[in-house]
């Protein structure tokens, strides 16, 4: 069994890389993969408990387990950060085709961000 603890630890850190990157591109999902490696930690408790230390996952982590949905800083960090990201990208790729895609993207993840923190705010 110890090799089934080392390939979960092993996904699970690739996971939480990806979810890494997430932070400096605005289309790439973060959660999931923050969950993912969350998962993949709890057959190992050290483990999660040194993820669980890093305040940006730890927050990721708990909002999903509890349900919580967003804190206000996180979301007005998220949109803003979203936006201006999505902003850079569309000053320096100016097709036509690319700034409708970068708006439609842009809508969705806000519309995405805003339905989570809602759950918050309805309980």
């Amino acid at each position: 069994m110890k090799w089934k603890r080392t390939a979960l630890a092993a996904i699970g850190f690739v996971s939480l890389a990806l979810g890494a990157i997430g932070v400096f591109l605005p289309v790439w999902p973060t959660t999931p993969f923050v969950i993912i490696s969350a998962a993949c930690f709890s057959s190992t408790p050290k483990l999660k408990a040194q993820i669980m230390r890093i305040g940006f996952f730890r927050e990721h982590i708990r909002n999903y387990e509890e349900g919580t949905g967003l804190s206000r800083k996180t979301l007005l960090t998220s949109i803003a950060y979203l936006w201006t990201m999505l902003l850079i990208s569309m000053a320096l790729v100016r097709t036509p085709l690319m700034l409708t895609v970068l708006c439609v993207v842009g809508v969705a993840v806000t519309v995405h961000i805003l339905v989570i923190a809602r759950k918050r705010r309805g309980r």
